[in-house]
Parts: structure tokens; sequence; C-alpha cells
């Protein structure tokens, strides 16, 4: 019989985590799920050794680098059950995370097609993030997960992840086509999913410094969602949802975009960001040894 969730995890090179990815995996109190490892071209010895050395109820396919939206996308043609969860290979899930969300969608109607929960952070940060969904707000920023518990039904409406994005950008881009292609989601305000924050990672360099890059290349894909009279229409039909952000946000972020060279709106987001950040630093919401070096220059 077909299990009734696949957790899929791509993997380049990444061996060093594979054992507490696991440990996380075992200690999950849901247990109708399979393991679907997907070895995305690892030249690593290590990796490669700890794939081959996996109890064969993980099964790993492997293929050539096809990166993450190429791998995830593996995974989940790869899944044998209609709920699956990506999950990269340096983090991990809370042991009732499958418990909790798994029933959750299953009672759900068919145009729910996702369920997410908050976020833990580790590593350079440490902290709970709270995260939510409203269609407006997510053309502006990626308010949700890419770890969440998702129908394949609608993995395949929404034409999987798009394997020409490796900027960072695949998993926001596919949130966008999910829910336009009908899909809402349901907020579990948990934070039963943790993230592995490192300096060189997507959350604090790389993703934070592009963000003008990326989203330029998503309102590319998706130009039609971004005209301002399709903004204020979209807004009109979410503000029962309680969008955090305004149409005037809108507007100057649009704006902003468009005036400034991308070079400059990228250091201007990631600047606020890093004030952002140093002020719940300081109320203690979140804590990190790198305060001082994110903290804004003088």
């Amino acid at each position: 019989m077909a299990p009734r969730v696949s957790v899929v995890v791509p993997c380049h090179n990444g061996g060093r985590f594979l054992e507490s990815l696991l440990a996380s995996l075992a200690t999950q109190t849901f247990r109708d799920f399979e393991i679907v490892i997907v070895d995305d071209g690892s030249t690593e010895p290590q990796t490669r050794d700890k794939l081959a050395a996996l109890d064969p109820s993980v099964r790993v396919v492997r293929q050539e680098q096809r990166y993450m939206a190429g791998a995830r996308n593996r995974g989940f043609a790869e899944a044998r059950a209609e709920l699956v969860v990506p999950l990269d290979c340096d983090d991990t899930l809370d042991p009732s995370y499958l418990a909790e969300t798994v029933p959750l969608l299953e009672a759900a109607p068919p145009d729910v097609g996702f369920v997410f929960t908050h976020l833990r952070l580790t590593g350079e940060l440490e902290g709970v993030v709270e995260r939510h969904f409203n269609r407006f707000d997510q053309l502006l920023f990626n308010y949700l997960p890419y770890c969440m518990l998702v129908r394949r039904s609608a993995w395949e409406a929404a034409g999987g992840y798009d394997e020409t994005l490796r900027d960072g950008s695949e998993d926001w881009e596919f949130s966008i086509r999910l829910v336009f292609a009908g899909y809402r989601g349901i907020e579990l305000g948990k934070p039963l999913f943790t993230y592995a924050v490192s300096r060189g990672g997507m959350w604090m360099s790389r993703g934070a410094r592009m963000h003008g890059t990326i989203w330029r290349s998503i309102r590319a894909r998706h130009a039609a969602l971004y005209r301002f009279p399709a903004l204020v229409t979209l807004w009109r039909a979410t503000r029962d949802e309680k969008p955090k952000l305004s149409v005037l946000s809108a507007a100057v972020l649009l704006g902003s975009a468009r005036l400034l060279p991308e070079t400059w709106f990228n250091h201007l987001f990631y600047r606020l960001m890093v004030m952002t950040r140093s002020r719940r630093i300081a109320r203690g919401e979140i804590r990190s040894g790198l305060a001082r070096s994110m903290a804004p220059s003088r």
C-alpha cells in the first residue's frame, strides 16, 4: 500500500546533515510516511558513501545535477503518496509535525492545497518566526516557508517548480503559481519546522542581498498579476483575510523597483532587512551571535 505521506529530501553534497535529518524523521509520532532522498549529482565522497549505506527503507534516487527546483520536482514525481513534504537535508521537523499537519490537509476541501507552520531558527540566528498566507502579500514578499505539506495534485496543477530558477526564487515563484492555480493554504500557528541559518545561506546573505533581482524575475514571469489595477483588485478581494501590506506599500515597492537601479534596490532592501532584524534582536524575539556584524554601518 502507498504511504499517506512522502518526505522528499534534495541532497547535493549534504551527507554531513543526513544523520540529524533522519533522526528527526525517526521521532515523528505519525509513522505512515516514506523518505525519498534525491541525490542531485553529489560528487563528495562522504555524501556518496553515506547515501550508499542508508537503510533500504530510505529510497534514494539519483540524477545528474538539476539544482534545487529539479531535485524537488524529481522527488514529487517519485513520491508514492498524495501528500508530500519537501525538506532540505540541513533542516528538521518537530516530532509532531506530520501528526498535526496531515489530519488538517486530509480533512480540508480539495481547494486547500497546502498546510504550513511557523518556523524555528537555529544556527547563526535563533528564535521563532511566524509565517502567514495572503494572496496579495505573497506577491510582494515570500511569507511562506518552503517546507509545507503539499498535495501532489496541487504540485502537478501548478506545473511544479521552475527549473530555470537557480537563485533562491524557486520556492517563492512556485507558491505564487500554486496560489493562482486556485489553491489556498492553512496556517498552523506552531513552530514545527526548524530552519538552519548559516552566514552563507539564503536567509542571511544571498536571498536577502538579491531580493530585487529575485523579485524582478518573478514579476517578469507573472506580469499580469503585477499590473497595478490587478493588485488593487486583489487587495480588495483579500481584505477580509487581513493582509499585512497595503496598496500604498505595493505602489512604493513597485515604483522603487522600477525607478532605482537594481543594485540600489537590492542594497536598500537588504539594509531595511538588517535594521528590522536588529530591532527584533533588541526586543528579544530572535537571538544572534552576529548581531554586531549585521547592524547598519555608520
